[in-house]
């Protein structure tokens, strides 16, 4: 038993010291810690029972326990009387049950406490606890009906009681112990094998029927596709890759594997490789020894450690150097990792999932994605659908964002829907951005809106404007073809340079954000520190 669980349980029976509950927290396992001398068990000859109980007091107490077995109906008339007394109509026991639940507890434990049989006596008082758990009995009427058995012997054997009062008291404290642990464990069972039925009840639904999916939501054929793809990855501890477009929910299909594994309570950890410095992203995933290098002062366990037992996340693994994507291979085929600055394997079990934004075919043959790595990776592949091509899950997306900000933005008055003319809108629109441009359209609309419903004239210009500079930018897993020719359109063909349309591509790509550099980034399908390196070249910082 849990120093915390003797605690609250001192505090249900306030006349038990804590230490004594200390004492007897061996109990939770059928058996006591050793008594003095080295003995254990639960029965030491001439020493203690639980811990709390001298066999001299169990002695002691044998007319009493004889009286109890031989007049256990009086025990019984009597204990009831007081149950109904105090708890009336709100009782969980009829009579009838009461009398079937505790006739045979009360006969067996005096007989098992007379023959000295410790073991068997906790083993029913656990019996005791578990069909009090199977009955709904609420959890104080079992506390206080425990102290109001004490009270029915004090009343029907007031002598005997008299002699050994407070050994019965402390026997009494055990047998409470007893059953609590026993009854909070049923309960727990219960609660578990509910859980899990409702759960199986969910899996068995048609795919066809959910729209929500751990934090995703879709009802079109590849979401719902996507859906049965990540429940079969789950299943499995191989590494994964998921592919698509910046803004289609990358990570949370990530979280959604690991929700649905076999250890969803593990570490799960996530980490963008862009956002890490090409110097620091080994150190980061396999960690390092102090002194290994300038600046390590302490050791450092890494994200592959951080993440033992669980799934480790690789967002952006394109943006990883050759050479670092090296060293995941072989601690993706290894299982093992070597920190910076040591020369000892350390072994981990991790599930790998890394996404990129890009085509992965595409990536392997520019080298910015090892062959070797990739080629371990693509037995399970994730490919996501761009929102426009979904354009069905629109409605049930906007609906979920809707509510999302409606909490979060604590707004009033709540926004309860949206308006025919901005639905088409967001329907026509192309989502350069994916769901995530969708829950920034709505988080702005709800925030400069003040009607209850959203209007077209609250949705960003790029949407209620076909015409708007963002809707010459794609989006694409790279920079396309169609978006260079939009960046240069109107510009004179036979003087443009690449880096006059590169110029222009960036520019329009930053009007369309708002000057939001990290979305601009993402529009265009580079990292932030590429888009920075392009900024200060052309002048544009």
């Amino acid at each position: 038993m849990s120093r915390g669980r003797c605690e609250n349980m001192a505090e249900l029976n306030p006349t038990l010291s804590r230490r004594e509950f200390r004492d007897i927290r061996a109990i939770e396992q059928g058996h006591t810690a050793a008594a003095p001398g080295g003995e254990s068990g639960l029965n030491v000859a001439g020493e203690l029972y639980f811990n709390l109980l001298r066999n001299s007091e169990l002695q002691a107490m044998r007319p009493l326990l004889q009286a109890i077995h031989d007049d256990y109906q009086e025990v019984l008339a009597e204990w009831y009387r007081l149950y109904s007394y105090h708890f009336g109509s709100r009782k969980a026991l009829s009579e009838r049950k009461f009398v079937e639940l505790i006739t045979p507890a009360i006969k067996e434990s005096m007989e098992y406490l007379l023959e000295g049989k410790l073991e068997r006596y906790a083993a029913r008082a656990r019996k005791v606890g578990e069909a009090f758990a199977e009955q709904g009995v609420p959890f104080d009427e079992i506390v206080l009906s425990l102290h109001l058995y004490e009270e029915s012997v004090a009343t029907v054997f007031p002598s005997l009681w008299e002699s050994c009062a407070k050994a019965f008291d402390k026997l009494s404290h055990i047998r409470i112990v007893l059953l609590s642990d026993s009854y909070v464990r049923s309960h727990r069972a219960a609660k578990d094998t509910r859980i899990g039925e409702l759960e199986s009840e969910a899996a068995q639904l048609p795919t066809q029927a959910r729209t929500t999916f751990h934090g995703m939501v879709g009802a079109s054929p590849a979401m719902r596709q996507l859906f049965e793809r990540i429940e079969a990855a789950a299943r499995s501890r191989g590494t994964i890759l998921v592919a698509g477009e910046s803004g289609t929910g990358k990570e949370l299909v990530a979280r959604a594997i690991h929700e649905c594994s076999v250890r969803p309570e593990s570490p799960f950890v996530a980490v963008n490789c862009a956002a890490i410095s090409k110097e620091l992203i080994e150190s980061e995933l396999f960690g390092h020894k102090r002194g290994a290098f300038s600046g390590a002062n302490v050791e450092h366990e890494g994200l592959f450690r951080a993440a033992n037992g669980g799934t480790l996340f690789l967002d952006e693994i394109t943006e990883m150097s050759p050479e670092v994507q090296s060293k995941l291979l072989r601690a993706i085929q290894e299982r093992t990792v070597r920190p910076v600055g040591s020369t000892h394997e350390i072994p981990v079990d991790v599930r790998l999932i890394s996404s990129t934004n890009r085509s992965p075919e595409e990536s392997v043959a520019a080298g910015q994605l090892r062959g070797d790595l990739y080629y371990r990776l693509q037995a399970n592949v994730l490919s996501l659908a761009p929102l426009r091509e979904r354009a069905t899950d629109v409605p049930l997306l906007t609906e979920h964002f809707i509510r999302f900000f409606n909490n979060r933005l604590e707004r009033f008055p709540q926004v309860t829907g949206i308006d025919k003319d901005a639905a088409e809108a967001l329907c026509r629109y192309r989502w350069p951005g994916n769901v995530r441009e969708l829950s920034n359209a709505i988080e702005t609309a709800m925030t400069f809106g003040s009607g209850a419903q959203i209007r077209l004239e609250d949705l960003p210009a790029g949407i209620r404007n076909p015409g708007h500079p963002s809707q010459s930018v794609s989006a694409p897993v790279a920079p396309s073809a169609d978006v260079a020719n939009a960046a240069v359109s109107g510009m004179d063909s036979r003087s443009v340079s690449f880096a006059d349309a590169e110029r222009e591509l960036i520019e329009r790509a930053l009007r369309a954000c708002g000057d939001n550099k990290t979305r601009a980034a993402e529009l265009l399908g580079v990292s932030r520190k590429k888009l920075y390196a392009r900024l200060a070249k052309y002048g544009l910082a």
